[in-house]
Formats: C-alpha cells, sequence, structure tokens
C-alpha cells in the first residue's frame, strides 16, 4: 500500500502540555484526596485518558474504592478546569522542535493528517498554538469507548482521512500509544527511548530528529 497520510499524537509530539497535566493531577490529588503523586506516578499517566489516569492515582493512593463515580466526574472535572487555565498559555512557541517544519513538509506532500489525542481540550491546544489549519481531521475522544493502548483512536484517525489502517503511519512518544497504533494495523514511528518504544516500526529519539523522507523509506521497506 501506498503512504497517504499521518495520525499524530499531541502530547510529547506536538507539544509538551504533560507538565500542566502533572501540576494540575499533583493539585487536585493532593487538595482533594490527600495523595502526593510523583514524576514516577505522573509518567503512568502519559496518553491514558482522564478517568483512567484518576484511577492510577486513586489505585496509588489506596483509595480506588473509596469513591463514587459522581464523586470522582468532580475531581477529573476540577482538574480539567485548572489544567484549562493552565494551557491557556500555550502559544507557537510551545511547539516542540521541528514540529512545524515537518508538518509543513506532510502538507507540501499532499498528506491526509489527522489529530489522535485521548484529551478533550486537543481542539483548544491546537487553537493555541497556531496549527488548527494543519489538521484535516480531530479525534473527539468523546466518541469513543475505549481508551489507549486499544486500537480505537488511531483506527478511528485513519477512518476520518478516509484511509485504510495500512495507508497511514501513526506517531506515539507513549508505550500505550505504540500499542494502540500497532493494533489499529498502521504503522508506527515512536519520539523517545528506543527500549521503551520498542514495538516501534521506527523510533526518532526527539521531535527534533523526525525525518519524512526516513519514514517514507521505513514505510517502503515495510511494504517488502
Amino acid at each position: 500500500m501506498r503512504l497517504k497520510g499521518f495520525v499524530f499524537d499531541l502530547d510529547g509530539v506536538i507539544t509538551d502540555t504533560a507538565r500542566f497535566h502533572y501540576q494540575a493531577w499533583a493539585k487536585i490529588a493532593e487538595d482533594e484526596l490527600g495523595i502526593r503523586i510523583t514524576p514516577a506516578v505522573n509518567e503512568g499517566l502519559k496518553g491514558v485518558s482522564r478517568m483512567d489516569s484518576l484511577e492510577v492515582i486513586l489505585k496509588y493512593g489506596h483509595q480506588e474504592h473509596d469513591y463514587t463515580e459522581a464523586q470522582k466526574v468532580q475531581f477529573a472535572t476540577a482538574k480539567n478546569d485548572y489544567y484549562g487555565q493552565l494551557i491557556d498559555q500555550i502559544s507557537p512557541e510551545d511547539i516542540l522542535p521541528g514540529m512545524k517544519a515537518f508538518l509543513n513538509a506532510l502538507r507540501h506532500g499532499g498528506y491526509g493528517i489527522s489529530l489522535a489525542s485521548a484529551s478533550k481540550n486537543a481542539p483548544r491546544i491546537l487553537t493555541g498554538l497556531g496549527l488548527t489549519d494543519y489538521f484535516n481531521a480531530i479525534v473527539d475522544p468523546a466518541t469513543l469507548r475505549h481508551g489507549k493502548p486499544d486500537p480505537e483512536i488511531f483506527a478511528r484517525g485513519a477512518e476520518l482521512l478516509g484511509l485504510a489502517p495500512g495507508e497511514v503511519v501513526g506517531l506515539e512518544d507513549a508505550v500505550a500509544g505504540v500499542q494502540s497504533i500497532k493494533a489499529a494495523g498502521e504503522f508506527a514511528v515512536g519520539i523517545g527511548d528506543r527500549q521503551l518504544l520498542a514495538q516501534a516500526d521506527l523510533v526518532f529519539p526527539s521531535t527534533a530528529d523526525v525525518s519524512l523522507a526516513a519514514i517514507e523509506t521505513a514505510f517502503a521497506e515495510a511494504q517488502g
């Protein structure tokens, strides 16, 4: 199959809002739950949905059975409200190194581009970054039944472009995200630690290293 489209994760790929997520979760965890989360706990929150992130925190604090679903929704909503205040500060300067040039190369090459982020704030973040016009489609996480590593979000990203999974490259920086891409039957590009993201078809150490030519070559070779 010919390569026709790219499906992007947002955090750690296009921009880094992980620090804002961490600040917001840390505040809610401590203020509302009396749980002090660590950077190690935060690593386990990357690439997963808001409610799943809350479950990770509650389990870490041995409180997974202490709250009703309604209370959990309140905690998650409070986190999102605070996170929203933080991300309103985002500007084009927050685009990760190399990503604007890469998106320009994709657009120049005529590739379809969609966003597959678990964040309900993704459109708001793209607006702040000044990148909305680059994306042909954005997956609405509210329409999904399963979070990463389930393939649903990346499968939907390809579907919104009108493409088959085999015609698409997915880009991720998280293990759960790479697993989602592979389970969707797409070519997985990982950004980060090569050992951690070993399931990816191609790994770049950082966003600054991402190369369209390298991806096109690796994709063609994978076709046999």
